[in-house]
């Protein structure tokens, strides 16, 4: 797993989260939280956070765009937060980030996703019960 991680770190610019993914930082989230506590908590999030700046939201939609500047070097990256009802009316967030201007992040990215969705379990108070494993849903789905 840490040769993948590293392979990956090393050839790459951007992390997104997919229920099927081998690291476990990228699976992003579904929680049987409803949408507007969600929603609050992700923004409070991104505006706590130094060197985040946020360019857009739409609830309605579903999304928060941020640039996102490194402390080092001073690299800008794009995150953005999608959050929505999964086709079992329970709330998914996804999230994607990628680096602007380099060619390789270092796993820059898949840190800063796994970071932010470890910091939205905690401000939900998300436990045993309340995240969900997308793969789950996601087969139910697939039999559907």
């Amino acid at each position: 797993m840490f040769k993948e991680r590293l392979t990956r770190a090393l050839t790459t610019n951007r992390a997104e989260t997919d229920p099927w993914s081998d690291d476990p930082r990228l699976i992003g989230r579904t929680y049987a939280i409803p949408f507007e506590a969600v929603w609050r908590s992700c923004l409070e999030l991104v505006r706590e956070r130094s060197g985040w700046r946020m360019l857009q939201s739409d609830d309605l939609a579903g999304f928060i765009r941020v640039r996102c500047t490194t402390r080092l070097f001073r690299q800008e990256d794009d995150l953005e937060i999608r959050i929505g009802l999964d086709e079992h009316g329970l709330t998914r967030v996804d999230l994607r980030s990628r680096a602007r201007s380099r060619r390789v992040d270092l796993g820059t990215n898949a840190r800063r996703v796994g970071r932010f969705a470890e910091r939205l379990d905690k401000s939900l108070g998300a436990g045993e019960g309340k995240i969900l494993d997308p793969r789950e849903t996601a087969r139910l789905t697939r039999r559907a």
